[in-house]
């Protein structure tokens, strides 16, 4: 199954090394507020964080990394921190079509990411014993504030597109359509070209893992781009010319959306492949 364990391998680890809880959450809120997809994820996980950062600071966070019952669990919140920033940063520099086709399986991660920093958060025990009204207040607000991440109703749909086996013209417009929003300054033919370009990263970086699963998969999303740009092309010179068909199954995406799907969104386990 495709998982998002090794964006590690993105991110520029020494820039997160040693950053606070509260920079590495200042980190997160910028990089939300520059999310091309999942924004709403996004924004909702950042204003979540906030919560955390303001009572850090009140707490003085400096304070506590001098004490060891402190400075443990701080050390678990850190390191799930930097996770997340890589998560959300993702969410602005991956290829546009892996993202949409992964959506459930990046939903699951914001949830577990929350559910990980808050556990964490109570485990320090200042937060949890501290006799401060206002601290105790702001540590409630943060406990009741359980936001809740979904996908977006039409990336949802365009989701559905990307995973078939055999788009028709009309999908490939939908394509081109979501591939001009996602890259507004180019023209479709350049978008198309940086898409391959991100997802032949996604290639390697799966090689490299020797996941098999995953190199079908984004295999199956270059096939995507080389359609639409077929596409484009027979726009150009022959307008009724045929859609080229896909060469590559698409088993194993679809088997990851069943998998990132049945367990929050059992409506929509219609979308998967039948094995």
């Amino acid at each position: 199954m495709a998982t998002w364990e090794h964006f590690g391998e993105i991110a520029n680890g020494a820039q997160l090394a040693g950053l606070d809880a509260v920079k590495l959450i200042g980190l997160i809120v910028k990089a939300a507020s520059t999310a091309r997809m999942h924004k709403k994820n996004c924004r909702q996980f950042a204003q979540h964080l906030k919560l955390i950062g303001n009572l850090l600071e009140q707490l003085r966070i400096t304070e506590l990394k001098k004490y060891p019952e402190t400075s443990e669990p701080l050390e678990y919140l850190e390191d799930a921190l930097r996770r997340s920033y890589i998560l959300v940063n993702s969410c602005q520099d991956r290829s546009y079509l892996y993202l949409l086709a992964m959506g459930w399986n990046i939903v699951y991660q914001f949830r577990k990411a929350q559910n990980e920093i808050d556990q964490y958060l109570k485990i320090i025990p200042l937060i949890t014993l501290v006799d401060n009204a206002r601290v105790r207040e702001r540590f409630e607000i943060i406990e009741k504030d359980q936001c809740e991440y979904t996908l977006e109703a039409e990336d949802m749909k365009v989701q559905e597109v990307i995973l078939k086996r055999d788009p028709c013209k009309h999908d490939t417009i939908v394509l081109k359509k979501t591939l001009s929003r996602s890259y507004p300054s180019m023209p479709i033919t350049e978008a198309i070209q940086k898409e391959n370009e991100k997802l032949q990263l996604e290639l390697q970086r799966s090689q490299a893992n020797l996941d098999v699963n995953q190199c079908e998969f984004i295999q199956h999303l270059l096939d995507v781009t080389e359609v639409v740009a077929a596409e484009s092309l027979s726009e150009k010179s022959s307008p009724t010319q045929p859609t080229k068909k896909l060469e590559h199954s698409h088993s194993d995406a679809n088997s990851d959306k069943e998998h990132s799907e049945k367990s929050y969104i059992k409506s929509d386990e219609k979308q998967s492949t039948s094995r």
